[in-house]
């Protein structure tokens, strides 16, 4: 485990600007190495810091879909199935699940949107439904350093460099401490052999 450290950060802000950034132009602005750029990358990477990188495409240009902001209200117990739901629906850009039960979804719905949200509106625990048609939308990602403090995966405290990385289940966790990560990865087992 290795804390985040400022060269880091300005290694996520180049890549937040553009993903596609050699490593050598990296290495410059942030003065090492492009090798020791790469081994960052690979590292935060591991951690779990950064999931994977992607295109930021604006579907106006593509003529595709309408362009909409749906707000489920849903009962708590069911914010994670409807989440799940969600994700799966084509055109789907975004999803966030708010503390007060809520499911925010940021999509160019494809076709009529209607028929493309009856896909949602069957699952169990919606209780209401807001539909917004945008006029456009911006993806404004920012990396500060108070955005980045890896949390454990268990109890939420802050994860130090005593901190253990651990894949479990295809997922890269972070955990405080080697007491943390058992207890998650023996509660995970317990619920994998019950299911």
């Amino acid at each position: 485990m290795h804390d985040l450290d400022e060269t880091d950060l300005e290694i996520l802000r180049l890549l937040v600007a553009d993903a596609r950034r050699p490593f050598r132009e990296i290495a410059e602005a942030v003065d090492l190495s492009a090798p020791a750029v790469s081994d960052r990358v690979s590292r935060l990477k591991e951690q779990g810091v950064i999931r994977r990188f992607t295109a930021d495409i604006d579907r106006r240009q593509l003529r595709e879909g309408t362009p909409v902001l749906v707000d489920l209200e849903v009962a708590p117990e069911s914010a994670a199935s409807i989440r799940d739901a969600v994700q799966e629906l084509d055109a789907v850009e975004h999803v966030y699940v708010t503390v007060d039960g809520h499911v925010l979804v940021h999509a160019n719905a494809p076709g009529a949107v209607g028929p493309w949200l009856d896909q949602v509106l069957e699952e169990q625990g919606v209780r209401d439904v807001a539909v917004s048609l945008l006029r456009e939308s911006q993806w404004s990602p920012t990396v500060g350093a108070s955005d980045f403090a890896l949390v454990c995966d268990e109890c939420g405290n802050t994860v130090t460099s005593e901190g253990v990385t651990t894949r479990v289940g295809g997922e890269v966790k972070q955990f405080c401490c080697p007491s943390c990560e058992s207890r998650y990865v023996e509660r995970y087992e317990e619920l994998q052999s019950d299911a």
